[in-house]
């Protein structure tokens, strides 16, 4: 399959539908993604494929742990954009903050967010706890792929926070110990990517959003 067809099929099995104009600025992204990487090792994934589904779709799994509407969103470590650019093409009435240290990444954030026309989304080369007082009590979701102990990112994050807000993190398979020893854990959202065959055929990856409030 090209990859309009593979995002099309992903999409569709994830239960989201796009318009042609969002299909296209995605497959900007991975073109322009591609062409950066070949230079700045931006992402370890090469094939179209692999980063439709394990980068755009699994970035949209995040739909599930956030609530509808227009809201304030920071995405903590968004690496080329993951999962902040692919949520805020999908959901344009969304504020998203992508907070990056690097400076190669935010670059290719900056360069991404201009050749795509995206509105009401930010670059912060900056850690997440560095990022200073003009920003506590901003965001209602703060959300990060990024690898964190649960205990860290409440520390860091929740600062940004607004009361009642909803900090996500994704977990690898062995996350449950760290949920017990946390009570702010509300919720934990085992997700399954795509079962897409793309030249071989591949497992279904799961994804566990953890949602906790500070």
């Amino acid at each position: 399959m090209n990859p309009e067809a593979i995002l099309k099929k992903g999409l569709n099995e994830i239960g989201l539908s796009c318009s042609q104009g969002q299909i296209n600025a995605f497959m900007t992204y991975l073109s322009e993604l591609k062409k950066w990487n070949r230079t700045y090792n931006l992402t370890a994934l090469k094939t179209d494929g692999d980063i439709i589904i394990k980068h755009f779709l699994d970035s949209l799994l995040y739909l599930r742990a956030i609530p509808s509407g227009s809201f304030k969103i920071a995405d903590v470590g968004s690496g080329a954009g993951f999962p902040g650019i692919p949520l805020k093409i999908v959901c344009p009435e969304i504020e998203i903050t992508l907070i990056e240290p690097s400076w190669k990444k935010s670059a290719f954030l900056r360069h991404i967010v201009r050749v795509l026309g995206l509105k009401g989304i930010g670059v912060l080369e900056s850690r997440l706890e560095d990022i200073g007082k003009t920003y506590e009590k901003t965001y209602d979701v703060i959300l990060s792929r990024a690898t964190f102990k649960i205990k860290d990112f409440l520390k860091r994050a929740c600062p940004y926070i607004k009361e009642g807000g909803r900090l996500v993190l994704s977990k690898g398979p062995r996350f449950s110990e760290e949920t017990k020893m946390v009570d702010a854990v509300e919720k934990v959202l085992k997700l399954e990517l795509p079962f897409i065959e793309v030249g071989m055929n591949r497992l279904p990856a799961q994804r566990n959003l953890v949602v906790l409030k500070c």
